[in-house]
């Protein structure tokens, strides 16, 4: 009986083994039936695979981690000017009152009579555009101290009105020299009418000669009445 047991002993490894090559070829032989019959029914199997993978859970992809770098320092930011942030507001101006201008004298005519004599002097130009004070408007005409004056016994020669070139430049010549016996010194008028608008008539004279018979005596005026300058 003890080699009885030895014998079982040594055969079941064996039998052991056989067992389990057997389990493979069986799998094969499951899967070759399952393929076979998958094969059979594929119409019909395919709509369950469909809708298998349709009602599977959607795999979500990982986020992706953005790896976030520290930044660097750029240096030192630059700042805004002081003057473009705190503006300084200048204080607001102060009227200051305009000043009245200064108001001209106003130069009243003195009108003479007759036998009256107004001693008159002054330093005298030509007259322009401005106001007429004390100026020489041409060789029988001047203002003085604002008022218009015409030499009353002389015809002067035109200048702006002048007929022809001859009357123009004794016109000129009798200007200068009006002007040249005018501030030489003090001179005498005597009335000789009634003012109007062409002026006030006056005799103007020195050391009792009078300056219109020196222009004429010198050629630069004529008498009232004596006729034209132009032939």
């Amino acid at each position: 009986m003890a080699k009885t047991a030895t014998r079982r002993r040594k055969t079941s490894p064996r039998s052991k083994a056989q067992g389990g090559s057997a389990i493979p070829w069986a799998i094969i032989g499951v899967l070759a039936v399952g393929g076979i019959a998958v094969y059979d029914n594929w119409k019909s199997v395919k709509p369950m695979l469909a809708s298998a993978r349709t009602s599977a859970p959607a795999l979500t992809h990982p986020t992706s981690l953005t790896r976030v770098e520290p930044q660097r320092d750029a240096g030192p930011k630059q700042t805004a000017s002081i003057a473009s942030t705190s503006r300084v507001v200048p204080p607001a101006a102060v009227p200051v009152p305009a000043k009245a201008p200064a108001a001209t004298e106003k130069v009243v005519p003195v009108s003479l009579s007759p036998a009256e004599t107004q001693s008159a002097k002054a330093a005298f130009g030509y007259c322009g555009q401005g106001e007429h004070i004390n100026c020489v408007a041409d060789g029988g005409t001047f203002w003085y101290k604002g008022e218009k004056i015409v030499i009353a016994d002389i015809v002067s020669p035109g200048i702006d009105a002048a007929r022809c070139d001859g009357e123009r430049r004794a016109g000129f010549a009798a200007k200068l020299r009006l002007l040249n016996l005018l501030n030489a010194g003090s001179f005498a008028m005597n009335a000789a009418g009634q003012p109007g608008k062409a002026g006030s008539p006056r005799v103007v004279s020195r050391d009792g000669r009078s300056i219109g018979s020196q222009l004429i005596g010198e050629g630069l005026a004529r008498k009232p009445g004596s006729g034209a300058w132009c032939a």
